[in-house]
């Protein structure tokens, strides 16, 4: 009898990593679509620093992955079969579809894609979310102008890669923020970037001045802590600073401090602004179309850490994200 293995949350995290026994993996019966609904048989799953958040209980944009749910994530796969209008057997598809191997849905939030114009990993990662997410996120957040400064930092990320990339075909000067000397050189020799900081490498003001001579323009942030509070100090009058993630707090063991150079968004009179991508969810489409022409046009180069194990090495493969040690978009295999 087939099954679906999946991967369910039992506990809620300590501060910290994840740890294995936060997680059940568990075979369920498979499924069969009801009327107005599909299966989808899930190839891949994109690991994404939200999750960590995902799993808490304190206030949030969406709720928490409930105790005995099936862990929420961004998947695609091949509708396997159909009882719904608009798919059909043998279609490629993404969404919010969980970490497993199956998952029916009615196919409400799922996005069709094409195989022949980039491989299913792609699609979780530079084509998907995280690509909707740098898109929206500099444009429409940022709003970069040509000839201004833009700093990105965990620029060699799935995220940080694309909105440096995005801010060269604008036409601006980018600056990454990464952690050692081989993402540095990644972000500059193969991404395209002006220049890059280590932030590893110790006196990161210094590193940042140098790198952005006449201040900084646009702050994509991902980071927070230490990082942001340097870059505060350095934003040029009537910056803007899209805030997309505070990873270095995501596993803290204590709550983190606030910023210390708050002070500069009064004196700069800066702009910051949290985003999260279901904000522009009847825009994707758009994103989809744009990220697929510059990537076809060899403007856009997307790298995945696709590794394998299936859905049992989630628990262990997910805490590579708070780590550092993948290198692009972290995609696991099913």
């Amino acid at each position: 009898m087939a099954t679906n293995r999946q991967v369910k949350l039992i506990a809620r995290p300590k501060p910290g990593l994840f740890a294995r026994e936060d997680f059940s993996i568990e075979d369920a019966s498979l499924t069969e679509p009801g009327a107005g609904e599909i299966r989808v048989k899930i190839e891949v799953v994109s690991l994404d620093p939200a999750m960590r958040g995902w799993v808490n209980e304190s206030k949030s944009y969406v709720k928490p992955v409930p105790l005995g749910g099936v862990m929420r994530a961004y998947s695609a796969g091949i509708v396997d079969a159909s009882s719904h209008p608009s798919f059909a057997v043998g279609d490629a598809v993404q969404g919010l579809l969980g970490v497993q191997q199956y998952a029916v849905s009615n196919g409400k939030g799922l996005v069709k894609v094409d195989l022949t114009k980039a491989p299913i990993e792609r699609w979780v990662g530079g084509l998907g979310m995280p690509g909707w997410t740098a898109y929206f996120g500099l444009l429409d957040v940022g709003e970069p102008k040509e000839g201004e400064t833009v700093v990105v930092s965990a620029a060699s990320g799935a995220v940080g890669s694309l909105v440096g990339q995005i801010a060269k075909i604008k036409g601006c000067r980018v600056v990454g923020i990464a952690g050692g000397p081989e993402k540095c050189r990644y972000v500059t020799e193969e991404l395209g970037f002006d220049a890059s900081v280590d932030y590893k490498a110790g006196d990161l003001a210094s590193q940042l001045k140098t790198a952005c001579p006449n201040g900084i323009d646009v702050n994509f942030e991902n980071v927070g802590g230490d990082i942001l509070d340097t870059i505060l100090l350095q934003m040029n009058v009537h910056g803007r600073i899209a805030l997309c993630g505070l990873i270095s707090g995501y596993t803290a063991t204590e709550a983190p401090p606030g910023p210390k150079n708050i002070r500069a968004v009064l004196t700069q009179r800066l702009r910051m602004q949290g985003l999260i991508v279901f904000d522009w969810a009847d825009r994707i489409p758009e994103a989809i179309e744009q990220l697929g022409t510059w990537h076809a046009e060899g403007l856009l180069k997307i790298r995945e850490d696709l590794q394998q194990g299936g859905v049992d090495a989630f628990p262990d493969v997910v805490n590579m994200l708070y780590t550092g040690s993948n290198n692009g978009k972290l995609v696991l295999k099913v």
